[in-house]
Parts: C-alpha cells; structure tokens; sequence
C-alpha cells in the first residue's frame, strides 16, 4: 500500500480534467433545440411588434438571433448569451457573445438583439473569423413603441445592423465595451 502525497492527488486530478470535459461537449444535447425554439420566439416576437423588420431580415444575408443577454457591471461589467445564426430561415451556427465594459456603470439588465447581415461581404467575414467583435461598423437600432424600426437605403447599405429591443432591468453609465461573438457547439 502506498501512501497518496498532496503532489501526486494534483497532478493525478489535473490529468483528468481533459477526460472530463470531453464528456460535456455538447454532442447529442438538446442545447440547440432550446436555443432554436427561443430564437424563433425571439424572431416572432420582434415581428410582431416591429413588423418593418421582416423587411430588413428579407433583405439580409443572414440574420443571428441572440434570444437573452444577460448583463451586469459596478465599474467592470459583463454579459452573456447564446444565439442561432439563420441563412435563409434555417439554422446553420450556434453562436455564443461575452461581453466587457469599463467605466462608470451600476446595474443589471437582459436583452434580445438580432444582427442582420445586409451583404454577403459582412457575413462570410463573420463566419470565418474565430470570434468576431462588434466594431464600428455596425449600425444600432433601438426600437421604441409603435414599430419605427424601418429598412431604409442607410441600413440597407450598412454592412450589420444590430437591433436591440425587450430590454428589461436598469443599467445605467457610460462606459467602454466590446462584443465578441464566438461559433459554438451547445
């Protein structure tokens, strides 16, 4: 019988860690069935109150449906969720987005928020990279009551127009952040 040092327990529980996680991969899970059937409401939804929209997922090349995101910050922030990117109504990705913030902000808030790929350019550039990060070029919408959220010449020929709507909770501040959104396995 040996006796089991505190060295030989770590290195032993270190080494199975790559053995567990492998049987957590997602494979087989019914993540993507939970992640499509709340991207489809999410979609119903903004239809149905912001009926000009389905005009812009008309005109889109692809559309990623981000369902909730979860946000908080007290000076740093973050938030979280996961989403579907559509091309022609059909699923063809499952896309997770983190998010970082610094600077003068307290609160916690959940949204949804659709990017609409208004060129093919736009959209093979988010599929390639290895995690893409909302930049300056992506043009905000914030939907207010009465579905004014209209698809135009300048969104149109926007590359990626984020719409934001069914915000809930108070977040207040004014801060720097980014967004990146990585393909994921659910």
């Amino acid at each position: 019988m040996s006796n089991l040092s505190r060295r030989g327990f770590t290195l032993g529980a270190l080494a199975g860690i790559p053995v567990l996680a492998a049987c957590g991969n997602g494979v087989g899970s019914p993540g993507s069935q939970k992640i499509d059937a709340r991207a489809d409401a999410t979609l119903n939804y903004l239809y149905s109150n912001y009926p000009n929209a389905r005009d812009l997922a008309n005109k889109a090349s692809g559309v990623l449906v981000m369902p909730v995101v979860t946000e908080a910050g007290f000076g740093l922030g973050g938030g979280y969720g996961r989403g579907a990117l559509r091309i022609n109504d059909a699923t063809v990705d499952y896309y997770s987005a983190a998010k970082g913030s610094f600077g003068l902000q307290i609160g916690a808030q959940q949204f949804s928020h659709v990017l609409f790929f208004m060129t093919e350019d736009a959209l093979q550039s988010f599929r390639r990279s290895p995690g893409w990060v909302a930049g300056a070029n992506v043009e905000y919408a914030l939907p207010d009551q009465g579905g004014n959220l209209t698809a135009d010449t300048t969104t149109v020929t926007s590359p990626v127009v984020a719409v934001i709507f069914g915000q809930a909770g108070i977040m207040a501040g004014a801060t720097i952040e980014g967004t990146k959104y990585t393909r994921i396995i659910p």
